[in-house]
């Protein structure tokens, strides 16, 4: 992945409680920036990066990810004191995803996604426990008439106890009922075939390496970086292995 450094604040977008920004990089392109010190902090962006190289990885449309470098001098013009805020407590290495400019959401009642990619994406979804998919927020976008993927921090919750990944790893993720593609995912097994011979440890643990070192300095957290990556690793093989848990979870639903 790619490191920018940030330039300039364009405009919060005012979406969740997490307050993402759009921002100006080094590169000249503009991104939309997620910061480590809002909301879940970050693990939101923890969450953020696996779920959007593992999309990636399977050929789901993502916008490029990059790491993005916040200046300590930063933000100190800013007049909205919150914002300042955000700032000031996310200096350092956040993430942010390349902006898709003139990219309009996705409306199930004006898109129709076919089979086979919906069945992907509510696999990916279900993979990675991703809560943040329904009707309600579709957290995808239409752009030059494509379908893209965009919020994924809101996946791997069992990270913000910490508690028995390894049980985590084999629940079935009841709340895939509320997907907003679960209609049209007529094609699981054959969607859950296909990524099980495509995924492997070698894979997974290209993504996990990602993961920057002082995004694991959490409170109440012993471990060391290469610890919590390995938690991370082996919560994603062991869901891999036992994937027919969640499918079928996902088909009964359907």
């Amino acid at each position: 992945m790619r490191t920018v450094n940030v330039m300039r604040y364009v405009t919060p977008l005012r979406e969740g409680g997490s307050l993402p920004a759009i921002a100006e990089a080094d590169d000249d392109f503009k991104y939309v920036l997620k910061f480590r010190g809002a909301g879940h902090g970050t693990k939101a962006l923890i969450a953020e990066l696996i779920g959007g190289e593992m999309a990636r990885l399977l050929g789901l449309p993502v916008p490029e990810l990059v790491f993005a470098n916040l200046d300590e001098a930063f933000g100190r013009t800013e007049a909205d004191e919150e914002i300042q805020d955000l700032l000031q407590f996310s200096q350092g290495l956040n993430l942010a995803l390349h902006f898709l400019s003139g990219a309009i959401n996705f409306d199930p009642v004006v898109t129709t996604v076919d089979e086979k990619m919906a069945s992907q994406i509510v696999w990916l979804d279900a993979y990675i426990t991703n809560v943040d998919r329904t009707f309600r927020n579709t957290n995808m976008l239409i752009w030059h008439k494509e379908l893209w993927l965009i919020d994924l921090g809101a996946s791997l919750y069992f990270h913000h106890s910490f508690n028995d990944p390894q049980a985590a790893a084999v629940t079935p993720f009841a709340l895939i009922k509320d997907h907003v593609l679960l209609p049209q995912a007529t094609k699981l097994d054959e969607v859950n075939a296909e990524y099980k011979a495509l995924l492997n440890e070698e894979k997974i643990r290209s993504i996990t390496a990602l993961i920057p070192a002082e995004w694991m300095d959490w409170q109440d957290n012993d471990l060391e970086p290469e610890q919590v990556r390995e938690v991370y690793t082996q919560f994603l093989l062991t869901r891999l292995e036992n994937s027919d848990i969640f499918v079928n979870q996902a088909k009964n639903a359907r």
